[in-house]
């Protein structure tokens, strides 16, 4: 009743004022509810969109999208939704607990090679509220989160005593100064490597690199930083012609090439360059050769580049349909080199078609392939005989069907339009496009190229074009150890930190294959487990 009577004073009495305050209460509730609703809206129609960019990150490959773009709208929404359920948390204290405990379930473990720092918050007063008695730990909550400590740069200072014999005054002993890349400059090697992996890993330019360095208190400029680089390249040379070696001793290949914009200064303006990757992965049919690749930079994109960049080369090279291929195959002569095209360029010419509005035929063209890509994945990492049998069974009457589709639809469009050329690309290229029923090494794409292809693409979009052909030069050879260390997993910093003190070390030519990134990887998990 006590309960009531402080209540109750406050109610006015008149029924109309009642009303009216029963009425302005439903008015607050619908409104928080509304603005409930539309902020669940909000957040299940953001949620929908982001299904849809994953569907097109995982889904088909008609219906992907370009990578770098599918990230940026990826992550605007993913800040949407974390934002709409912030500004939710804090107005719905219950649904923040509820999704706090979920987090915690879903979040995983932290690595455990991580270092750990302890931090015990006691309780103001460790006395029993009740009898004032001091209390005793019966257990404890702990949790993880993760933290950073921002980049840290040190400075190593290197003491070299000289000993001398109090008998001899001749006599003086001192260690020999370490190797240096730099003779007589600032880095060591490991900071040597951190510009290297932040530009050709991270695609940050130097100029940015050095306002990065200057917010440390260090005034190192970008032309000093170009030195570094410059040193570097020159002392990984031989390890990147060792590399390239042996990707071109392969018996399969995959070849790709774009457009790299290098300044002109005797024109003020940009040329046409071009970097050219070659790939090896034998994964795909359990091949024994690890994964690689390596770039090479050319002033075009002229056949007589393609033959200087295959020269001496035997074997299967997968490729798209660009002629300067074809002349590769041809100056080789007889069966030295087998192309192998890509199914992934051929479909994109009728995804090109079908997704401008009604086109039977091109959607017909994209299902006969998918069916092909679908028989592909269920052989995966198989071996190459095994890969070979299934197609000979599943995908060679679906490839005949294919054929002669084509030329039944050839027939009835027109000659002048956009689906006669794709068909006629097809026809044209046949012969390579089906060489994978009889080789189970060959790919049904050129997909692994294709990949290795996009760190050019981004660098290019971050630095807009090389300075002068020899440093796009020396942007191949890093470009190449680098992405091979990923293929590998291996991180490239530590890599290039270790790999250099030792060349300058005057590591043994010889022993270069050891210099590998996945030689090198094995080694270091050797020591590790060890």
């Amino acid at each position: 009743m006590s309960r009531v009577s402080e209540i109750a004073p406050q109610l006015p009495t008149d029924i109309e004022a009642l009303h009216a305050l029963v009425a302005t209460a439903r008015a607050e509730r619908d409104a928080a509810i509304a603005e409930r609703d539309h902020a669940l809206s909000q957040i299940d129609r953001l949620r929908h969109l982001l299904r849809q960019l994953q569907r097109a990150q995982f889904g088909r490959r008609s219906e992907k999208l370009d990578p770098e773009q599918l990230l940026l709208a990826l992550e605007d929404i993913e800040q949407a939704i974390a934002g709409n359920e912030a500004a939710d948390d804090k107005k719905d204290p219950v649904a923040a607990r509820g999704r706090g405990e979920k987090r915690r379930a879903n979040r995983g473990a932290l690595p455990a090679h991580l270092p750990r720092v302890d931090v015990t918050i006691e309780p103001g007063d460790t006395n029993c509220p009740c009898c004032r008695a001091p209390m005793h730990v019966i257990g404890e909550e702990t949790s993880q989160r993760l933290d950073v400590i921002p980049a840290q740069f040190r400075v190593i200072v290197t003491h070299r005593p000289k000993y001398a014999c109090r008998a001899c005054e001749e006599a003086v002993v001192q260690a020999a100064a370490p190797e240096r890349l730099i003779k007589g400059g600032l880095p060591t090697e490991a900071m040597v490597a951190y510009v290297l992996v932040a530009k050709y890993a991270w695609h940050l330019p130097l100029y940015r690199q050095a306002q990065m360095l200057l917010a440390q208190g260090l005034d190192i400029k970008r032309a000093v930083l170009a030195f570094w680089v410059g040193y570097a390249a020159a002392e990984l040379k031989p390890l990147y012609i060792r590399l390239r070696e042996l990707i071109l001793a392969s018996g399969k290949i995959a070849v790709d090439e774009t457009v790299a914009p290098v300044l002109d200064p005797g024109r003020g303006r940009t040329k046409k360059g071009y970097f050219w990757a070659i790939a090896r992965d034998d994964r795909p049919w359990s091949g024994a050769d690890p994964p690689a690749v390596t770039y090479s930079y050319a002033p075009g994109r002229g056949a007589v580049h393609a033959l200087k960049l295959l020269e001496h080369y035997r074997g299967i090279v997968q490729c798209d349909g660009y002629a300067a291929y074809k002349s590769i195959a041809d100056a080789a002569g007889g069966e030295a080199i087998t192309l192998a095209f890509c199914w992934a360029h051929l479909r994109r010419r009728f995804f090109d078609i079908a997704k401008d509005g009604s086109a039977p035929i091109a959607s017909e063209a994209l299902e006969r392939i998918a069916a092909l890509y679908a028989i592909e994945k269920t052989i995966r990492g198989h071996s190459s005989c095994a890969r070979r049998a299934t197609r000979q069974e599943k995908s060679k009457p679906l490839v005949l069907a294919l054929k002669k589709w084509f030329e039944q639809q050839l027939a009835r469009v027109s000659a002048k339009s956009v689906i006669a050329e794709a068909i006629r690309y097809a026809l044209h290229h046949w012969d390579g496009l089906t060489r994978f029923l009889d080789d189970g090494r060959i790919e049904l794409d050129t997909n692994v190229v294709e990949r290795s292809i996009r760190p050019i693409v981004l660098n290019r979009k971050n630095a807009l074009f090389a300075g002068h052909d020899q440093g796009a030069e020396n942007w191949a050879c890093i470009a190449s150890l680098i992405e091979t260390c990923k293929l590998h997993g291996v991180d490239p910093q530590a890599y290039f930190t270790d790999v250099l003190t030792r060349l300058v070390n005057l590591w043994p030519a010889a022993r270069l294959d050891e210099l590998m990134p996945w030689a090198w990887g094995a080694e270091r998990s050797t020591k590790l487990a060890a």
